[in-house]
Protein backbone atom coordinates (compact mmCIF):
# COMPACT_ATOMS: atom_id res chain seq x y z
CA UNK A 1 0.00 0.00 0.00
CA UNK A 2 1.38 3.37 -0.98
CA UNK A 3 1.21 6.50 1.15
CA UNK A 4 -1.52 7.79 -1.14
CA UNK A 5 -3.51 4.59 -0.59
CA UNK A 6 -3.09 4.86 3.18
CA UNK A 7 -4.38 8.43 3.16
CA UNK A 8 -7.34 7.58 0.92
CA UNK A 9 -10.22 6.52 3.20
CA UNK A 10 -11.56 4.21 0.50
CA UNK A 11 -8.40 2.11 0.71
CA UNK A 12 -7.29 2.55 4.33
CA UNK A 13 -8.71 -0.86 5.31
CA UNK A 14 -10.20 -3.94 3.69
CA UNK A 15 -12.19 -2.94 0.60
CA UNK A 16 -13.77 -6.27 -0.35
CA UNK A 17 -16.57 -7.97 1.54
CA UNK A 18 -16.24 -10.75 4.08
CA UNK A 19 -16.32 -14.53 3.58
CA UNK A 20 -19.22 -16.68 4.80
CA UNK A 21 -19.03 -17.41 8.54
CA UNK A 22 -21.28 -17.84 11.52
CA UNK A 23 -20.91 -17.62 15.26
CA UNK A 24 -23.28 -17.88 18.16
CA UNK A 25 -23.69 -14.86 20.42
CA UNK A 26 -21.45 -13.55 21.80
CA UNK A 27 -18.96 -13.59 18.94
CA UNK A 28 -15.24 -14.15 19.46
CA UNK A 29 -12.32 -12.46 17.73
CA UNK A 30 -10.30 -15.60 17.01
CA UNK A 31 -13.21 -17.14 15.08
CA UNK A 32 -13.47 -14.19 12.69
CA UNK A 33 -12.08 -14.11 9.14
CA UNK A 34 -10.41 -11.69 8.75
CA UNK A 35 -9.49 -10.60 12.27
CA UNK A 36 -10.69 -7.04 13.02
CA UNK A 37 -8.26 -4.16 13.46
CA UNK A 38 -8.67 -2.67 16.95
CA UNK A 39 -5.65 -0.41 16.63
CA UNK A 40 -3.33 -2.88 18.34
CA UNK A 41 -0.47 -1.91 16.02
CA UNK A 42 -1.55 1.53 14.89
CA UNK A 43 -3.05 3.67 17.65
CA UNK A 44 -0.57 6.18 19.12
CA UNK A 45 -1.58 8.15 22.19
CA UNK A 46 -0.80 11.77 23.03
CA UNK A 47 -1.68 12.00 26.72
CA UNK A 48 -5.17 13.39 26.13
CA UNK A 49 -6.70 11.25 28.93
CA UNK A 50 -3.80 11.23 31.35
CA UNK A 51 -4.73 9.63 34.69
CA UNK A 52 -8.44 9.46 33.86
CA UNK A 53 -10.37 6.40 35.06
CA UNK A 54 -12.71 4.72 32.56
CA UNK A 55 -15.28 1.93 32.61
CA UNK A 56 -16.22 0.39 29.25
CA UNK A 57 -19.05 -2.13 28.97
CA UNK A 58 -18.51 -4.70 26.25
CA UNK A 59 -14.83 -3.81 26.34
CA UNK A 60 -13.45 -7.24 25.45
CA UNK A 61 -13.70 -7.00 21.65
CA UNK A 62 -14.90 -4.92 18.73
CA UNK A 63 -15.50 -1.23 19.35
CA UNK A 64 -15.04 -1.69 23.09
CA UNK A 65 -11.56 -3.15 22.68
CA UNK A 66 -10.54 -0.38 20.27
CA UNK A 67 -11.70 2.23 22.79
CA UNK A 68 -9.91 0.46 25.65
CA UNK A 69 -6.64 0.41 23.71
CA UNK A 70 -6.95 4.06 22.74
CA UNK A 71 -7.88 5.21 26.24
CA UNK A 72 -4.94 3.35 27.78
CA UNK A 73 -2.49 4.75 25.25
CA UNK A 74 -3.90 8.22 25.97
CA UNK A 75 -3.02 7.70 29.65
CA UNK A 76 -6.22 6.34 31.21
CA UNK A 77 -6.71 3.39 33.54
CA UNK A 78 -9.46 1.16 32.16
CA UNK A 79 -11.97 -1.34 33.54
CA UNK A 80 -13.93 -3.46 31.08
CA UNK A 81 -17.18 -5.33 31.71
CA UNK A 82 -17.75 -8.49 29.69
CA UNK A 83 -19.65 -11.76 29.66
CA UNK A 84 -17.91 -14.72 31.34
CA UNK A 85 -17.80 -16.58 28.02
CA UNK A 86 -15.80 -13.68 26.57
CA UNK A 87 -12.96 -14.17 29.05
CA UNK A 88 -10.31 -15.04 26.46
CA UNK A 89 -10.95 -11.86 24.47
CA UNK A 90 -11.14 -9.85 27.70
CA UNK A 91 -7.78 -11.19 28.85
CA UNK A 92 -6.19 -10.04 25.59
CA UNK A 93 -7.70 -6.59 25.96
CA UNK A 94 -6.53 -6.26 29.56
CA UNK A 95 -3.03 -7.32 28.50
CA UNK A 96 -3.02 -4.57 25.85
CA UNK A 97 -4.12 -2.00 28.45
CA UNK A 98 -1.34 -3.05 30.81
CA UNK A 99 1.21 -3.09 28.01
CA UNK A 100 0.45 0.61 27.62
CA UNK A 101 1.57 1.06 31.23
CA UNK A 102 -1.92 1.53 32.65
CA UNK A 103 -4.08 -0.37 35.11
CA UNK A 104 -6.46 -2.76 33.37
CA UNK A 105 -9.32 -4.52 35.15
CA UNK A 106 -11.78 -7.13 33.89
CA UNK A 107 -15.28 -7.47 35.36
CA UNK A 108 -17.09 -10.64 34.24
CA UNK A 109 -20.85 -10.95 34.39
CA UNK A 110 -24.13 -10.34 32.56
CA UNK A 111 -25.25 -6.72 32.37
CA UNK A 112 -28.86 -7.85 32.23
CA UNK A 113 -28.41 -8.68 35.91
CA UNK A 114 -29.24 -5.49 37.83
CA UNK A 115 -26.79 -6.28 40.62
CA UNK A 116 -23.88 -6.81 38.21
CA UNK A 117 -24.73 -3.75 36.09
CA UNK A 118 -24.70 -1.70 39.29
CA UNK A 119 -21.72 -3.29 41.01
CA UNK A 120 -19.34 -2.67 38.11
CA UNK A 121 -19.47 1.04 38.94
CA UNK A 122 -18.45 0.49 42.54
CA UNK A 123 -15.82 -2.11 41.58
CA UNK A 124 -14.28 0.33 39.10
CA UNK A 125 -14.15 3.09 41.67
CA UNK A 126 -12.65 0.75 44.25
CA UNK A 127 -9.92 -0.63 42.00
CA UNK A 128 -9.10 2.45 39.91
CA UNK A 129 -9.67 5.01 42.65
CA UNK A 130 -12.54 6.76 40.90
CA UNK A 131 -14.54 7.02 37.68
CA UNK A 132 -14.24 9.82 35.13
CA UNK A 133 -15.44 8.29 31.85
CA UNK A 134 -18.30 5.82 31.44
CA UNK A 135 -18.62 4.17 28.01
CA UNK A 136 -21.92 2.31 27.60
CA UNK A 137 -20.99 0.11 24.68
CA UNK A 138 -22.30 -3.43 25.27
CA UNK A 139 -24.90 -4.46 22.73
CA UNK A 140 -26.79 -7.37 21.21
CA UNK A 141 -28.49 -7.80 17.84
CA UNK A 142 -29.94 -10.62 15.75
CA UNK A 143 -31.40 -10.85 12.26
CA UNK A 144 -35.17 -11.29 11.96
CA UNK A 145 -36.81 -12.68 8.81
CA UNK A 146 -40.09 -10.86 9.26
CA UNK A 147 -41.63 -9.52 12.46
CA UNK A 148 -43.79 -12.65 12.75
CA UNK A 149 -40.55 -14.52 13.49
CA UNK A 150 -39.51 -12.21 16.34
CA UNK A 151 -38.95 -14.45 19.36
CA UNK A 152 -39.87 -12.94 22.68
CA UNK A 153 -36.81 -14.18 24.56
CA UNK A 154 -34.42 -12.72 21.98
CA UNK A 155 -36.34 -9.44 21.83
CA UNK A 156 -36.10 -9.16 25.61
CA UNK A 157 -32.37 -9.85 25.44
CA UNK A 158 -31.98 -6.96 22.98
CA UNK A 159 -33.95 -4.57 25.19
CA UNK A 160 -32.34 -5.68 28.45
CA UNK A 161 -28.79 -5.56 27.07
CA UNK A 162 -29.04 -2.38 25.04
CA UNK A 163 -31.37 -0.30 27.21
CA UNK A 164 -32.17 -1.58 30.68
CA UNK A 165 -28.57 -2.36 31.62
CA UNK A 166 -27.52 1.15 30.62
CA UNK A 167 -30.09 2.62 32.99
CA UNK A 168 -28.84 0.41 35.83
CA UNK A 169 -25.20 1.40 35.29
CA UNK A 170 -25.89 5.09 34.75
CA UNK A 171 -28.15 5.23 37.81
CA UNK A 172 -25.26 3.93 39.89
CA UNK A 173 -22.59 6.12 38.28
CA UNK A 174 -24.11 9.56 37.82
CA UNK A 175 -24.62 10.69 41.45
CA UNK A 176 -20.89 10.56 42.18
CA UNK A 177 -19.49 11.74 38.85
CA UNK A 178 -17.54 14.95 39.29
CA UNK A 179 -17.48 17.98 36.98
CA UNK A 180 -15.47 17.14 33.89
CA UNK A 181 -16.72 13.56 33.73
CA UNK A 182 -18.07 12.14 30.48
CA UNK A 183 -20.67 9.51 29.58
CA UNK A 184 -20.48 8.09 26.05
CA UNK A 185 -23.08 5.75 24.54
CA UNK A 186 -22.51 3.52 21.51
CA UNK A 187 -25.65 4.19 19.49
CA UNK A 188 -25.94 3.27 15.79
CA UNK A 189 -26.92 4.50 12.37
CA UNK A 190 -29.83 2.10 12.93
CA UNK A 191 -31.37 4.74 15.20
CA UNK A 192 -31.83 6.92 12.09
CA UNK A 193 -31.92 4.42 9.21
CA UNK A 194 -33.54 1.31 10.71
CA UNK A 195 -33.40 -2.02 8.89
CA UNK A 196 -36.49 -4.27 9.07
CA UNK A 197 -34.35 -7.27 9.98
CA UNK A 198 -33.00 -5.42 13.00
CA UNK A 199 -36.25 -3.82 14.11
CA UNK A 200 -35.89 -4.44 17.85
CA UNK A 201 -32.21 -3.46 17.81
CA UNK A 202 -33.01 -0.28 15.87
CA UNK A 203 -35.70 0.58 18.40
CA UNK A 204 -33.17 0.37 21.24
CA UNK A 205 -30.68 2.53 19.37
CA UNK A 206 -33.29 5.23 18.78
CA UNK A 207 -34.13 5.08 22.48
CA UNK A 208 -30.43 5.48 23.30
CA UNK A 209 -30.37 8.75 21.39
CA UNK A 210 -33.32 9.97 23.49
CA UNK A 211 -31.47 8.77 26.60
CA UNK A 212 -28.39 10.80 25.65
CA UNK A 213 -30.35 13.96 24.98
CA UNK A 214 -32.40 13.71 28.17
CA UNK A 215 -29.44 12.80 30.38
CA UNK A 216 -27.34 15.63 28.92
CA UNK A 217 -30.04 18.05 30.09
CA UNK A 218 -29.90 16.61 33.61
CA UNK A 219 -26.14 16.19 33.89
CA UNK A 220 -25.02 19.41 32.20
CA UNK A 221 -25.65 21.74 35.16
CA UNK A 222 -23.38 19.47 37.18
CA UNK A 223 -20.54 19.71 34.67
CA UNK A 224 -20.99 16.18 33.30
CA UNK A 225 -21.22 15.75 29.54
CA UNK A 226 -23.26 13.02 27.81
CA UNK A 227 -22.83 12.11 24.14
CA UNK A 228 -23.15 9.22 21.71
CA UNK A 229 -21.17 7.76 18.85
CA UNK A 230 -23.28 6.33 16.02
CA UNK A 231 -21.28 3.72 14.08
CA UNK A 232 -22.20 2.56 10.63
CA UNK A 233 -21.22 -0.93 9.37
CA UNK A 234 -18.22 -1.96 11.50
CA UNK A 235 -16.49 -5.37 11.36
CA UNK A 236 -16.84 -6.67 14.92
CA UNK A 237 -17.70 -10.11 16.41
CA UNK A 238 -21.33 -8.98 16.55
CA UNK A 239 -21.55 -9.19 12.74
CA UNK A 240 -20.87 -12.90 12.10
CA UNK A 241 -23.03 -13.63 15.17
CA UNK A 242 -26.03 -11.68 13.81
CA UNK A 243 -27.23 -14.51 11.56
CA UNK A 244 -26.65 -12.95 8.15
CA UNK A 245 -26.14 -15.09 5.04
CA UNK A 246 -23.12 -15.20 2.75
CA UNK A 247 -24.46 -12.51 0.39
CA UNK A 248 -25.01 -10.04 3.24
CA UNK A 249 -21.49 -10.59 4.57
CA UNK A 250 -19.98 -10.31 1.09
CA UNK A 251 -21.56 -6.89 0.62
CA UNK A 252 -21.30 -5.66 4.22
CA UNK A 253 -20.43 -1.95 4.15
CA UNK A 254 -20.41 -1.70 0.35
CA UNK A 255 -23.41 0.66 0.37
CA UNK A 256 -21.50 3.43 2.18
CA UNK A 257 -20.11 6.40 0.21
CA UNK A 258 -16.61 5.16 1.07
CA UNK A 259 -17.55 1.77 -0.34
CA UNK A 260 -16.41 -0.47 2.51
CA UNK A 261 -17.05 -1.51 6.10
CA UNK A 262 -15.21 0.23 8.90
CA UNK A 263 -12.83 -1.28 11.41
CA UNK A 264 -13.12 -0.82 15.20
CA UNK A 265 -9.86 1.16 15.20
CA UNK A 266 -11.54 3.81 13.06
CA UNK A 267 -13.96 4.66 15.89
CA UNK A 268 -11.44 5.00 18.70
CA UNK A 269 -10.63 8.63 17.99
CA UNK A 270 -14.30 9.63 18.29
CA UNK A 271 -14.48 8.24 21.81
CA UNK A 272 -11.17 9.82 22.80
CA UNK A 273 -12.46 13.17 21.55
CA UNK A 274 -15.71 12.92 23.50
CA UNK A 275 -13.87 11.82 26.66
CA UNK A 276 -11.25 14.55 26.48
CA UNK A 277 -11.19 18.28 27.20
CA UNK A 278 -11.10 18.87 23.44
CA UNK A 279 -14.88 18.36 23.48
CA UNK A 280 -15.54 20.47 26.59
CA UNK A 281 -18.48 22.27 24.93
CA UNK A 282 -20.02 19.15 23.37
CA UNK A 283 -22.95 17.49 25.14
CA UNK A 284 -26.19 15.92 23.96
CA UNK A 285 -24.59 15.20 20.59
CA UNK A 286 -24.46 12.14 18.33
CA UNK A 287 -21.19 11.79 16.45
CA UNK A 288 -21.55 9.79 13.23
CA UNK A 289 -18.79 7.38 12.18
CA UNK A 290 -20.59 5.83 9.24
CA UNK A 291 -18.37 5.85 6.17
CA UNK A 292 -20.35 8.79 4.86
CA UNK A 293 -23.88 7.53 5.43
CA UNK A 294 -26.04 10.40 6.74
CA UNK A 295 -27.86 10.13 10.03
Amino acid sequence: MTMDDAADPRHAHREEGFPPQHQDQPGHIDEMTPRPDHGESSYAGHGRLQDRRALITGGDSGIGRAVAIAFAREGADVAIAHLPEEQADADETIALIRRAGRNGVGLAGDLRDEAFATDIVFETRSVLGGLDVLVLNAGYQHDIDGIENLRTERMRRVFDTNLVSQLFTTRAALPDLEPGASIIVTASIQAFQPSPGLIDYAMTKAAQVAFVKALAEEAGPRGVRVNAVAPGPIWTPLIPATGWDAERLATFGADTPLGRAGQPAELAGAYVYLASQESSYVSGSVLAVTGGKPL
